[in-house]
C-alpha cells in the first residue's frame, strides 16, 4: 500500500507530466476565434514586434488515384497571425506558390478559406476574403503565385487562412519553414511518406525542436484496373484478371512530425551572408522511387553523372569542349609577345576583364552563344567566364569551369548535387601545377584574385567525368590595412598634419570600383563629413588606382583649428579611423557571424604637442584578447613634454564565428568602440 507521502509524490509527478504534455500541444482551434484570443502574451513580443504568428500548421500526405494507377501529393496549411500595428500589415499579404511543369501541368489550389477577425464592443466580427480578390501571376517559368490581401485590416486584427494544394510532382514534397521575420509561437509540420518514395530529408537552423519524431505503420493503396491484362506501373496484373480488377499496393509509411515553439523573429544583422543559411526549416530531395516488382528509378544523380551531363549541355560545357577555331585570330592577337603559359593566361584574362560588360545575371548556364558574347562584348557571368575558358583552352591552357554559390545566395550541399543552390561560374586554370581561380566579371581585380562574395564554402570543378570539390573559405583571406598620421606644430602657432592610409587587397578593389564613378572632389567632400569642423582636409591623393597588384594608397593633409586661444582642447587621436559604432546591436543572435575575411588594422600616430599646451589627460594603454588567441585589440599610448605616440591594432584571425561566440564578440567590440572614442585633453599653459 502506498504511503500518503508516496501518493502525493506520484500525484505531483502525474500533474507535471500532464502539464508538460499540454505545453507540447497546439493551444488554439483554427476557425474558432474568441475574444480572449486577441490578448496574446509572449516574451517574444516587445515594442519592436509588428506582428506575431500565433500558429502555423502544415501537413503533406500521399494519396492514390485509383483509376490511373498514380499517386498525388496533398499539402495543407492552416495559419493564424495577430497584427499588432500598422507596420505589421505586410503580414496580411499572402502568396501561395504553385509549381508548373514543362508539360502544362500545374499544381492545383483548392479549399482556400481566409478571414479577418476584429474585436468590436467585446464581440468577434469576421470578414471573409472573397474568391474574386485572389489573383494569380506568373513569377517564373516554373512558378505561379496566388496572391491575396486580407480586408478590413486594423491594428489588433487576427487573420487566419487555410488551403490545400494537390501536386503530381513528387520531387516537390513541400518544404517547411519554421522561422521568419515575425515571432512564431507554434509551428508544426507533418509528412506521411510511403516507403516507395525515398527522400533525403535536410534540416537546418539554430532553433530546437520540441517534437521531432517518426512512427511507422503498414498501409494499403487500392487501384482499379479496367479492361484486359495490362501493366499497372507496379508490376503486371495476373493473366486471369477480370476486366475490372482491384489491385492493391501494400507497403510501409513513415509519419514524421516536427514542432517548434516560441521561435524568435529572424532579423538580418551585421556580418550576415544571407538569412537563407540560418532560417529554421526542413526540406526534401527526391532520391528514388521504388515500387514493388519494378526496377527502382533514381531521381538524384551522382556528382560524376552531373559533371558528365553538364559538359554535354549546349548551355554549359559543350561550347567549350569544341575546338573553337574561330577564336584563333582574336586570341593570337591578345597573347602576341607572350611565351610562357601564365603570361598568356594573364593577357587573356585582362583582355576579357577590361573589354566585356557583365549584365549582372547570375546563373551557371549560358544565356547566348559564345560568338555573340565575343561580338557584343557583353553577357552574363556564365557567358563571359565561359568565353574566358574557351580562349584559354584555345592556347592549350588547362582551364575548367567551377560552379559555386555566392554568399548572398546561400550554402551549397557537400554531399548532394542540389543544382538550384549553384548560381555562379568562374574559371580554374592549372599552370605548372599551380591553380588560379579567375572571374573576368570582377572589375578592378588582379589575376587570381576573386571577390569576397564568392568565398562561400564548397564549390565544384566540372570536368567530363568528375566534379571535384573546391573550397573557398573566408577564413583563408587576410585583409591588412595601415594608417600613419603625423601632426606637427608650426612656427606661427598653427597645427597641421598628414595622413597616409594603405588599404588592403579587398578594400582596394571596392575603392577602385567606387572611384570609377566618383570625382576626387566628391570623394574629398564625403571624407570631410567624417571630421569635426575644427579639422579640414586638403590635397587629397589616391595612389595605385590602376596598379591592380598594389594596394590603393590614400594621402591628404590635415589642418587643426582648435588649438590657439582655447583654454581646453579635446582631441580624438584616432581621427576618422575610429570604429564609431558597435556593429552587433542585438542583445542576442541566433545564427553565426560571417565576416568577409580575417584582418589586421594598424593605426600609428605621432603628434608634436602644440606650443602653449600641455597634456592634461591621456587615455590609458590597454590590451585585450578575443577567445584567447583568435583576435586582439591593442591600444598603446605615451607622451612626454614634446611628443605623443600611439599605436592601435585590431586583429581577427578568424572570419566566421558560431553564434555562441556572439556575446563575447559584442562585448569585445563594445570595448574597442569605447576605447577608440577616448580623447586627449590639452590644457593651455600660456
Amino acid at each position: 500500500m502506498l504511503s500518503k507521502r508516496n501518493a502525493s509524490f506520484l500525484l505531483v509527478l502525474l500533474l507535471a507530466q500532464i502539464a508538460s504534455s499540454a505545453q507540447d500541444k497546439l493551444a488554439i482551434k483554427f476557425g474558432n476565434v474568441k475574444p480572449a484570443d486577441f490578448d496574446i502574451k509572449s516574451e517574444l513580443i516587445d515594442s519592436s514586434t509588428n506582428a506575431v504568428v500565433v500558429a502555423d500548421v502544415g501537413k503533406s500526405q500521399f494519396i492514390s488515384n485509383p483509376n490511373d494507377f498514380t499517386f498525388s501529393l496533398i499539402f495543407t496549411e492552416k495559419k493564424r497571425i495577430k497584427i499588432i500595428n500598422k507596420n505589421g500589415f505586410d503580414a496580411a499579404t499572402i502568396i501561395i506558390p504553385l509549381y508548373a511543369g514543362d508539360n502544362n501541368k500545374v499544381e492545383k489550389l483548392s479549399d482556400l478559406n481566409a478571414y479577418t477577425y476584429n474585436l468590436e464592443n467585446g464581440k468577434v466580427v469576421e470578414t471573409k476574403v472573397s474568391k474574386s480578390s485572389v489573383f494569380t501571376e506568373k513569377h517564373s517559368k516554373h512558378l505561379i503565385y496566388n496572391k491575396f490581401t486580407f480586408p478590413d485590416l486594423k491594428e489588433g486584427s487576427i487573420i487566419e487562412y487555410s488551403y490545400q494544394v494537390k501536386s503530381d510532382f513528387f520531387f516537390n514534397l513541400q518544404p517547411w519553414t519554421f522561422q521568419g521575420e515575425y515571432p512564431v509561437l507554434w509551428s508544426q509540420y507533418e509528412a506521411g511518406i510511403p516507403d516507395f518514395f525515398k527522400y533525403v530529408i535536410l534540416s537546418q537552423g539554430y532553433q530546437p525542436f520540441v517534437i521531432n519524431k517518426v512512427s511507422s505503420s503498414q498501409i494499403s493503396y487500392s487501384f482499379i484496373e479496367h479492361g484486359e491484362r495490362r501493366s499497372t506501373g507496379f508490376g503486371e496484373a495476373p493473366d486471369n484478371s477480370p476486366k475490372i480488377n482491384t489491385v492493391k499496393l501494400d507497403g510501409a509509411i513513415d509519419y514524421h512530425t516536427w514542432v517548434m515553439k516560441n521561435i524568435p523573429a529572424l532579423k538580418e544583422e551585421a556580418f550576415t551572408t544571407t538569412l537563407r543559411n540560418s532560417v529554421a526549416k526542413v526540406e526534401f530531395q527526391l532520391n528514388m522511387v521504388a515500387f514493388p516488382n519494378t526496377a527502382p528509378r533514381a531521381y538524384m544523380d551522382t556528382w560524376e553523372k552531373v559533371a558528365s551531363d553538364l559538359m554535354l549541355e549546349d548551355e554549359f560545357g559543350a561550347p567549350i569542349e569544341r575546338p573553337n577555331n574561330w577564336l584563333d585570330n582574336n586570341v593570337n592577337d591578345i597573347v602576341r609577345g607572350a611565351a610562357a603559359p601564365k603570361e598568356k593566361a594573364q593577357k587573356i584574362f585582362e583582355y576579357v576583364r577590361d573589354n566585356f560588360t557583365c549584365n549582372d545575371d547570375h546563373g551557371i548556364y549560358l544565356t547566348t552563344n559564345l560568338k555573340d558574347v565575343l561580338k557584343n562584348k557583353s553577357g552574363s557571368v556564365a557567358d563571359i567566364n565561359m568565353l574566358l575558358i574557351a580562349m584559354l583552352r584555345n592556347q592549350k591552357i588547362d582551364a575548367n569551369p567551377v560552379i559555386l554559390s555566392t554568399r548572398d545566395h546561400g550554402f551549397t550541399h557537400e554531399l548532394y548535387p542540389l543544382m538550384d543552390r549553384y548560381n555562379y561560374v568562374i574559371a580554374k586554370v592549372l599552370i605548372d601545377e599551380a591553380s588560379y581561380y579567375l572571374d573576368a566579371t570582377t572589375l578592378q581585380a588582379d589575376f587570381g584574385v576573386l571577390s569576397t562574395k564568392l568565398y562561400n564554402g564548397q564549390a565544384r570543378e566540372i570536368t567530363k567525368s568528375l566534379a571535384m570539390p573546391v573550397y573557398f573559405v573566408a577564413d583563408s583571406l587576410k585583409e591588412s590595412d595601415f594608417t600613419n598620421v603625423y601632426i606637427s606644430q608650426l612656427d606661427d602657432g598653427g597645427v597641421e598634419g598628414s595622413l597616409t592610409h594603405n588599404f588592403g587587397k579587398y578594400e582596394s578593389i571596392d575603392l577602385r570600383k567606387k572611384m570609377t564613378k566618383t570625382l576626387n572632389e566628391e570623394f574629398t567632400k564625403a571624407l570631410q563629413t567624417e571630421y569635426p569642423e575644427e579639422i579640414t582636409i586638403e590635397n587629397l591623393q589616391i595612389d595605385s588606382l590602376k596598379l591592380l597588384n598594389e594596394p590603393v594608397g590614400l594621402k591628404y593633409d590635415l589642418k587643426l583649428k582648435s588649438f590657439g586661444e582655447a583654454d581646453i582642447v579635446y582631441f580624438s587621436p584616432m581621427l576618422d579611423e575610429a570604429i564609431k559604432k558597435n556593429p552587433f546591436v542585438a542583445a542576442e543572435r541566433f545564427y553565426p557571424v560571417e565576416m568577409p575575411y580575417t584582418r589586421e588594422t594598424v593605426y600609428n600616430l605621432a603628434m608634436q604637442i602644440p606650443k602653449g599646451y600641455q597634456v592634461d589627460e591621456l587615455p590609458k594603454s590597454a590590451r585585450v584578447n578575443f577567445n584567447e588567441d583568435e583576435g586582439m585589440f591593442e591600444y598603446l599610448i605615451s607622451a612626454d613634454k614634446e611628443l605623443i605616440q600611439m599605436r592601435c591594432r585590431l586583429i581577427f584571425k578568424r572570419a566566421n564565428f558560431i553564434n555562441e561566440d556572439y556575446q563575447t564578440l559584442r562585448d569585445f567590440y563594445a570595448f574597442v568602440v569605447s576605447k577608440e572614442a577616448e580623447q586627449i585633453v590639452f590644457k593651455n599653459i600660456k
